[in-house]
């Protein structure tokens, strides 16, 4: 082979190597960018879920003060249809993940209650009465309960 030949293969192999390290490196961007995308569609996604659930949030928080006066017109209006009502709207709650926090009888907790109201009694910080029924979805408290706490004399 001619040396002619020869410096025209080796400047070709250059090429060559080159061309696949360029190659290399589009294909490494191109596999960033890739993953850069995906990561936003996740997040993009998080998102707009955590919208979704802080939006019903604050929507069932402004339903709660109707269910507490449907609570309290069922005790004194006996009407089937305002009781159909009532399990409507709880089941709805229930139906996304509220529930009732239950706090009578128990330790008064400051995290779950507001005290609105101190009596006498023979037990120290323990909850006798609910005034106003607090709730929570998951771990998030929508709404602290109304209690009325015993202290000692």
């Amino acid at each position: 082979m001619k040396t002619q030949e020869k410096n025209k293969i080796e400047e070709l192999k250059k090429q060559l190597e080159e061309l696949k390290k360029i190659g290399e490196e589009y294909k490494n961007k191109y596999l960033r960018a890739l993953a850069d995308y995906q990561n936003l569609e996740k997040r993009v996604k998080q998102e707009k879920e955590e919208m979704v659930r802080r939006t019903n949030q604050q929507l069932i928080i402004k339903i709660l003060p109707i269910i507490d006066d449907l609570e309290k017109a069922a005790i004194f209006v006996k009407d089937e249809g305002l009781k159909i009502i009532k399990n409507k709207m709880i089941q709805f709650l229930k139906n996304e993940g509220v529930e009732e926090i239950d706090v009578l009888n128990k330790t008064f907790d400051p995290y779950l209650c507001e005290a609105v109201e101190i009596v006498k009694g023979e037990e120290d910080d323990k909850v006798v009465a609910v005034i106003k029924k607090g709730y929570r979805q998951g771990e998030k408290i929508l709404r602290v309960a109304q209690v009325k706490v015993m202290k000692k004399n």
